[in-house]
């Protein structure tokens, strides 16, 4: 027999959102949405499940082992559950608004569902919110980008955010500017993306990717160590130097702070020249990520979706998830609650609701003063005034 314990019960990684939270939730996507909205950002809207296949073959592919499975009882075609948005902008961007103007600037907002949570989060399922700029990949267009997520979580009330850049393609570049073999190139990214020194030490050329390791940090501080490596190649200052006039180009606020790690490469597969963690004082882990990427459209000569006679289009953006932030109490804005008495004429209600309460109206007679303290108020109208509980 099941008892109401047992279907109370949710899947691990998987939780309810209770008040006030919940509302915390719809406040902070209501600014960052409207803020990404001044901007020139529109919104668009994509479904929660779609064909597997479209998730993991098709535009910004999705990791088959991130997605949860059914099938759809009408077409009886394999679906699957959506781990990221970013797949469906792109997707969305090639089809339906591949007649519009480049660059396409989009925004979202939405749950996301993944079959395991990360060793700092067990959660799996995310309220995902961001940003899309598509058509261009520029050092301009990137500045806009990381600007619009630095600026957004600013508003958003966090005390101090830092974004912390990376440049996948760097270390590939490097191993080819010094002839080493890919499988050398692979183990010098394994190392640099464990910090492991002794590693890095019996690597070809270790001084160049100690440099490497050493450049983490201050971007001041990365640009000076990678200078003084005697035999670096020149992409690695030429890069930097890149990042260095985009960072320029970021807000001007002591709240904000610039790093960079030009030996990590874990985690932004998807990235190609650029990519970006946030940080946020007071916050777990990472509240958002971000980065250049290419919208690789399926075989343009089956499909018919050739644009510019090209199966790939540039594009930056940037994701946050607004679960961290709620939980730090970020958003909560809890109105004072006011119960009113029964029979409390309408404009009585409505007067008090303008003066910035949330009412809540008795439904039947009883003691207004019992009755405000079971429905959590912290004051209550008796019909002729305000009385705390």
């Amino acid at each position: 027999m099941t008892d109401s314990l047992s279907l109370g019960l949710l899947p691990e990684g998987l939780r309810d959102v209770l008040p006030p939270q919940a509302e915390a939730e719809a406040r902070l996507l209501r600014m960052l949405l409207d803020h990404l909205a001044s901007y020139g950002y529109e919104r668009v809207g994509t479904p929660l499940v779609e064909f597997e296949e479209t998730l993991t073959r098709g535009f910004g592919a999705a990791r088959p082992s991130d997605l949860f499975r059914l099938t759809d009882p009408i077409s009886q075609r394999p679906l699957a559950v959506r781990s990221d948005v970013t797949g469906q902008i792109a997707r969305v961007a090639a089809t339906r608004l591949g007649h519009y103007a480049r660059p396409l600037r989009l925004s979202y907002a939405g749950p996301v569902l993944r079959i395991k949570g990360s060793q700092l989060r067990a959660d799996r399922q995310f309220m995902q919110a961001g940003a899309e700029l598509i058509g261009t990949d520029s050092p301009e267009a990137v500045a806009e980008i990381a600007g619009l997520a630095l600026s957004g979580l600013l508003g958003l009330g966090l005390d101090a955010v830092n974004i912390d850049f990376v440049l996948p393609d760097l270390i590939p570049g490097i191993g080819a500017a010094l002839g080493l073999e890919p499988l050398v190139i692979a183990a010098a990214a394994r190392a640099l993306d464990a910090k492991d020194a002794a590693a890095v030490a019996q690597l070809p050329h270790p001084a160049v990717w100690r440099g490497l390791l050493e450049a983490t940090g201050d971007l001041a501080h990365a640009e000076e160590v990678i200078a003084s490596v005697p035999g670096m190649p020149a992409i690695a200052r030429e890069r930097l130097g890149v990042l260095a006039k985009l960072a320029r180009d970021l807000p001007e606020d002591e709240r904000l702070g610039v790093t960079v790690d030009p030996g990590e490469t874990r985690g932004f597969a998807y990235q190609t020249w650029i990519g970006f963690s946030l940080f946020a004082k007071g916050i777990r882990g990472e509240v958002g990520r971000g980065g250049a990427y290419v919208i690789r459209k399926p075989d343009p000569g089956q499909n018919g979706l050739e644009r510019n006679g090209t199966s790939e289009e540039p594009a930056v953006g940037f994701s946050l998830y607004l679960d961290g932030l709620v939980e730090a109490g970020q958003g909560v804005e809890v109105l004072p609650r006011l119960y009113l008495a029964f029979g409390t004429p309408q404009k009585d209600v409505e007067r008090l609701r303008e003066e910035g309460w949330a009412v809540v109206r008795g439904l039947e007679q009883g003691d207004p003063h019992e009755a405000a303290r079971a429905q959590r108020c912290s004051h209550y109208w008796d019909g002729r005034k305000i009385h705390m509980v």
